[in-house]
């Protein structure tokens, strides 16, 4: 494990990068892999100087605020938040606002500050597709609906683009940004996925920031992706995500221009992983390519050039 002493002149503050339980194979989507469990990923996540983390799939922690407290408490970890899947263009909103409401308490309890939302087909996370414009209207006046809910517990409800949901392209993204005023989490990896540039994206928008998870990708398996030649699962495995700094999504152009706009949130080191086979032992596995993302933000020297 690394020790918590970093180079002084780093870009990134070690106060502001989080964990994110994905980086070690816990997802929410159905039939991705094997789940540790929390224990040993808090565990290895804490080694690596690693102060703060998302909740994880719901269900994977504790919901109730006096276990979940504990066992982060254990581990010398705060929660930032979490990521939290949502149907929104349908007519029957309800299932919607009764999960924002109890998710966002369960945040607010434990000192988060974020909810990530991600507009999904359905909760089996079924194929995305194009929405008609009255589904279009529902889902971003559910949006502004679900936002007064989250920021009813003092929170900050942030839309997450992502690969395998109704917000996964570009077009998508730019039409929720041109039709709404809902903050956004800028995943590097997903929006690089999606046929946007996460380095533009830091730039032009800016001001919709409200959160930031990190992962790099491999463009070429992207690619294969988005043509539909393979799934969100087998592109995993075929090597999607990479380690930081060894993929297409211009990590260190995006943090500069974070930084030289003024971003002050956290930095979320995510990348997607699954584990298929047997339990690896513990040091070794997927905390073995978060080390490699540390080690590769150690290298991103600070820049008091602006950055345009």
């Amino acid at each position: 494990m690394r020790s918590e002493e970093q180079p002084a002149r780093w870009a990134v503050d070690m106060a502001r990068l989080a964990g994110a339980p994905i980086s070690w194979g816990v997802c929410e989507v159905p039939g991705w892999g094997r789940q540790l469990p929390p224990d040993r990923v808090l565990g290895e996540m804490a080694g690596l100087g690693i102060r703060a983390t998302e909740l994880g799939p719901v269900g994977w922690l504790p919901t109730d605020p006096a276990q979940l407290s504990a066992l982060l408490d254990r581990h010398g970890l705060r929660l930032v938040g979490g990521f939290v899947p949502f149907v929104l263009h349908t007519p029957d909103f309800e299932p919607a606002r009764a999960e924002a409401d109890r998710m966002a308490a369960v945040f607010a309890d434990a000192g988060a500050k974020v909810l990530n939302a991600a507009v999904v087909a359905d909760l089996a996370w079924s194929a995305p597709f194009a929405l008609g414009d009255g589904e279009w209207r529902r889902l971003t006046g559910n949006l502004a609906r679900l936002e007064e809910i989250v920021q009813r517990h003092g929170l900050t409800l942030a839309v997450h683009p992502h690969a395998g949901t109704l917000l996964e392209r570009a077009p998508d993204v730019e039409r929720l940004l041109e039709d709404t005023e809902v903050p956004i989490c800028l995943d590097t990896g997903h929006l690089r996925i999606g046929g946007a540039d996460p380095a533009a994206f830091a730039r032009d928008h800016a001001a919709r920031i409200a959160h930031v998870h990190l992962k790099d990708v491999d463009a070429a398996v992207a690619r294969r992706l988005s043509a539909k030649e393979l799934s969100l699962m087998e592109a995993v495995q075929h090597g999607l995500f990479k380690p930081l700094g060894e993929g297409d999504a211009e990590i260190v152009e995006v943090i500069r221009r974070l930084e030289a706009n003024g971003y002050e949130g956290r930095l979320v080191l995510e990348q997607d992983t699954a584990i298929t086979g047997q339990e690896p032992p513990v040091g070794s596995g997927p905390v073995l390519d978060v080390i490699r993302s540390i080690e590769f933000l150690a290298t991103v020297a600070p820049t008091n050039e602006e950055v345009m």
